[in-house]
């Protein structure tokens, strides 16, 4: 039975004004905020590549100020252990016996910095978190909070001494947002900011303000499941995941999660657009940050300069377009 849906339209306006809080703080970085937003309404991770110093950190703290929730980062280091994840057994002196410590996964947001620095013994100790919603420890399953998502930082830059994310686990983020740098005006507008007194680490100071709930979020979410999908626009969906599969480019095409999660993302634009149905061109928009972590270039492909996003471009201009 799906959840009654309190008020849609003032559940959507709420998130709406959530892009226009994190602008507060962040500039120029619209298109990511939508990113993170549609992640929240899908149920899903999502995974942000950038430089360092483009505001990733900033823009998921922003982020969970403006709704309400909470938020824990963590620097992911070679020597970081899956328990400095999800906690772990503390003996106490007073009582004799072992209790549990929670880690820092017991968030609603939880920011992985620099995922691809830790080994794939801790990588892998968020995989439970990422599909379940629950960790194990000496046996005992714990859930997590609700609402749940990781958002996963990575740099394009500096691969010495990184663990590439293997395709199992770069398969369970939902999106992969890429940060760039921000335009001159912008670039201005950053500078300009800081040289009147803004402080990265004083969201209040700034005039950030929480705008949504997790009950806001938890209506749109119901709302967002309301949207339909004509059987013509799912056909386009599986037309573009299986044109993956034969691209010549290629070498790992996208699975049915892929297909599922451009689904689900292309519902939450939909909604967030003011919309109860899905277009072609709301696929369109979603294709390259869900699908271009989900593919594996050939190397012949990669020698002569050519990206994932490139790829699944020409996809979207051969595949036919349901009318």
């Amino acid at each position: 039975m799906s959840q009654q849906v309190q008020d849609p339209v003032r559940s959507r306006q709420a998130l709406l004004d959530v892009r226009r809080e994190v602008a507060k703080a962040v500039v120029g970085q619209d298109s990511t905020v939508t990113g993170l937003l549609i992640a929240l309404l899908a149920q899903g991770h999502v995974l942000l590549e950038g430089v360092p110093g483009v505001a990733k950190t900033l823009m998921v703290r922003t982020l969970s100020a403006a709704l309400s929730l909470d938020t824990k980062r963590v620097q992911f280091t070679p020597d970081l252990m899956p328990g400095d994840i999800t906690g772990s057994l503390v003996y106490d002196q007073n009582t004799a016996a072992f209790s549990f410590r929670e880690g820092p996964v017991f968030t609603n947001i939880l920011l992985a910095d620099e995922i691809n620095r830790t080994p794939p013994k801790t990588q892998a100790s968020l995989l439970e978190a990422m599909e379940e919603r629950q960790i194990s420890v000496d046996g005992i399953t714990r859930p997590l909070p609700e609402p749940f998502i990781v958002a996963a930082t990575q740099n394009p830059v500096e691969y010495e001494g990184t663990y590439p994310l293997p395709e199992a686990q770069l398969d369970r983020f939902l999106l992969k947002l890429t940060m760039d740098l921000p335009a001159r005006e912008d670039e201005i507008e950053i500078v300009r900011r800081h040289s009147g007194g803004f402080d990265p680490r004083n969201l209040r100071a700034a005039g950030v303000t929480a705008v949504a709930s997790a009950d806001d979020l938890a209506d749109a979410r119901a709302a967002v499941a309301e949207v339909t999908v004509s059987p013509e626009v799912i056909g386009y969906i599986v037309d573009i995941v299986r044109a993956t599969r034969s691209a010549p480019s290629f070498q790992l095409g996208v699975s049915p999660r892929g297909a599922t999660a451009l689904l689900n993302t292309s519902r939450a634009w939909a909604w967030l657009s003011g919309r109860d149905f899905v277009s072609p061109d709301d696929v369109k928009v979603l294709t390259l940050p869900c699908l271009r972590h989900r593919v594996g270039l050939r190397p012949e492909a990669q020698m002569d300069g050519v990206g994932a996003d490139d790829v699944l471009q020409s996809i979207l201009a051969t595949v036919p377009v349901p009318r």
